[in-house]
C-alpha cells in the first residue's frame, strides 16, 4: 500500500479576500494545499500553530503590512528559513530591494498569471529544500 504523497501547505495572505481565494483555486488546482487568510497578524498566528511549507505574502496591508510580517518571520528561529513569496502590485525596485534585503525568496506581481504564479510556488520549494 502506498503512502499518501504530502501536499505542501501554501499559506496565502492578502487583506483583499476575493485575491487569496483565486490564489488558492489556482494553486489548489495545481496539487497544493492552500489556505488564504486575511492580513498581518492573521498570518504569523497562522504560522505559529500550523507552519506551512511556503507562504505567500502581500506586500502592502494594514495594519502590520508584509514588510513586518517578513521581518518577524526572518528574525524567529522556528521560521527564519520558512520560504516567502512576496506578492506586489507595485513593480517598482525600492519595494523589491527591501522585501530582498528582509530576506523574501522571490515576487509575484499583480496581477498574476496562473501558471507564473505556481511555477514560482515550486521554485520557492525546491530552493527550501
Amino acid at each position: 500500500m502506498n503512502e499518501p504523497r504530502h501536499r505542501p501547505r501554501v499559506l496565502i495572505v492578502d487583506d483583499e479576500p476575493e485575491i487569496g481565494r483565486i490564489l488558492a483555486l489556482i494553486l489548489g488546482g495545481a496539487g497544493f494545499d492552500a489556505t488564504a487568510v486575511e492580513g498581518g497578524r492573521a498570518a504569523l498566528e497562522r504560522i505559529a500553530e500550523a507552519p506551512p511549507d511556503v507562504v505567500i505574502l502581500d506586500v502592502r496591508m494594514p495594519g502590520l503590512d508584509g514588510f513586518e510580517v517578513l521581518r518577524r518571520v526572518r528574525e524567529s528561529p522556528a521560521t527564519a528559513r520558512l520560504p516567502v513569496v512576496m506578492l506586489t502590485a507595485n513593480t517598482g525596485d525600492a519595494e523589491r530591494h527591501r522585501a530582498l534585503e528582509l530576506g523574501a525568496d522571490d515576487f509575484i506581481a499583480k496581477p498574476f498569471e496562473a501558471a507564473d504564479t505556481v511555477a514560482r510556488v515550486r521554485a520557492a520549494l525546491t530552493r527550501a529544500g
